[in-house]
């Protein structure tokens, strides 16, 4: 994965299934709130930027170049 723009964070997006995809979000989306993330990442799903499923968890991503 490619080392995301310094303005951009990237999350895990966990889902029941197993299933994990990395989301970026721009850092002054968030406002210093992580929580927002899973607010972004459902809004996302129901646009059809994120695939469908339950989402089980939004993490901080801890991959060495996000």
């Amino acid at each position: 994965m490619a080392r995301p723009p310094s303005d951009m964070l990237a999350f895990n997006v966990e889902y029941e299934d197993g299933r994990t995809i990395v989301m970026l979000v721009n850092r002054h989306n968030l406002r210093g709130v992580y929580g927002l993330a899973r607010i972004i990442a459902r809004e996302r799903q129901e646009k059809g930027e994120l695939p469908e499923g339950k989402i089980k968890s939004v993490t901080p991503s801890r991959h060495p170049h996000g």
